[in-house]
């Protein structure tokens, strides 16, 4: 692994800065104006991926399409109750499980790894906040559903098609967010399976999906009948050998959650490289182009999702390393991209729009989602309000 000298170390420190306990408080009630505004439309319905001209559709959990981000306007619901106390969020959030346990429980458009993303914050989130049984026992499914997409040829959970599938032999590196669910599923039923099968994805993620210079592949290819890596390619960014941004995100955010549960000191000198490789491609407004093959100057949509997942990686990442300038340059970056979003990207109650947070991108190539707002954007802006203003504990 070769790590990037960081180029201009001082403009993190210099911009960072800026970012005051006032200007979080203020962002912070936004975000949960916006959110108690929109709960009367998605109370038994869900905001879609990516909103339409700045508004988010409604959607059934259940109709079958094998979504993954529903979930994360429960999440939304969660972090408004805890930041704000108001039961009203709660109440909406908690009506959530019995659609979540009959997905899981019916298989309905489960066909893939996504169930951390799926289980993590509605019901794992809400057994830890309040103690309820059925989601616990949903998420346990959720598990155990998720553990049979592992392939012992190869040590990785495989990420899309049906299980076993030859021309599918691969992983995706957004699954680095659902192992955790695997994790709690250990600590909770004292079965060691779940953890095993976790950190075997990990370590072989972490062998396979960072390239020397600390960039990430999106997707990993194994041989089906070997388990031999054979390649990396790319689904979402702008090609196999480019970086794409939100990719590059999970990868910031996927090391310090295995952490939480399992010694992952082995990657952190990838960690450091990967976040090098991050930062000395923030183009001037530290929000990064939806890939980062793309500069200031290039006519190309930012991706403030990206962002956001990585300010949760990095202020997690702090609380991991004992190297103190690491410390330091990860929580810059981190409050860096905070004010950047705050001020420029970040909506109020007033704005035209149910969303969050402006110009993120779901999938550039596909037409999907550009430039608007989207779901898991706005939940991982709103995790990180809370990373900054409360000693909040994850549900991941």
């Amino acid at each position: 692994m070769t790590c990037e000298k960081l180029k201009n170390r001082e403009r993190f420190r210099e911009y960072a800065r800026g970012l005051t306990k006032e200007m979080l408080i203020d962002a912070r009630d936004n975000a949960i104006g916006i959110v108690r505004n929109s709960a009367p439309k998605f109370i038994d319905l869900f905001p879609d991926d990516a909103s339409v001209n700045g508004y988010y559709p409604a959607v059934d959990n259940n109709d079958g399409l094998s979504r993954w981000t529903t979930s994360f306007w429960t999440g939304m619901l969660w972090l408004s109750y805890e930041m704000s106390g108001d039961e009203y969020f709660k109440k909406i959030a908690e009506g959530h499980i019995d659609s979540f346990y009959q997905k899981i429980e019916k298989k309905i458009g489960v066909n893939h790894h996504d169930m951390g993303f799926l289980y993590v914050p509605t019901c794992v989130a809400a057994y830890k906040l309040t103690g309820n049984e059925k989601a616990k026992k949903a998420a346990i499914m959720a598990a155990d559903h998720l553990i049979t997409r592992y392939r012992d040829k190869g040590e990785f959970i495989q990420a899309w098609g049906d299980v076993g599938e030859a021309k599918e032999c691969r992983l995706i590196i957004d699954c680095m967010i659902n192992i955790p669910l695997l994790y709690w599923a250990s600590e909770v039923t004292g079965d060691k399976k779940y953890h095993d099968i976790a950190y075997k994805h990990f370590k072989t993620t972490v062998k396979h999906i960072y390239r020397e210079d600390g960039s990430t592949h999106h997707t990993y290819f194994f041989d089906s009948e070997t388990g031999e890596a054979l390649r990396g390619v790319t689904h979402q960014g702008w090609s196999d050998d480019s970086c794409w941004a939100r990719g590059q995100s999970w990868g910031l955010y996927g090391i310090p959650l295995t952490h939480k549960y399992e010694d992952a000191t082995f990657a952190f000198d990838t960690y450091d490289a990967a976040v090098h490789f991050w930062a000395n491609r923030l183009p001037k407004d530290f929000i990064p182009f939806w890939d980062l093959v793309f500069t200031d100057g290039d006519d190309m949509p930012r991706d403030s999702s990206a962002a956001a997942i990585a300010i949760c990686g990095l202020l997690e990442m702090v609380k991991c390393t004992e190297n103190n300038e690491r410390k330091s340059l990860y929580k810059d970056i981190a409050d860096s991209m905070m004010r950047a979003l705050i001020e420029k990207y970040a909506y109020k109650p007033t704005d035209k729009t149910n969303g969050l947070l402006a110009h993120a991108v779901y999938y550039y190539k596909g037409n999907m989602g550009v430039d608007e707002c989207n779901i898991w954007g706005d939940y991982y802006y709103m995790e990180a309000l809370a990373r900054y203003l409360t000693n909040w504990e994850m549900y991941w």
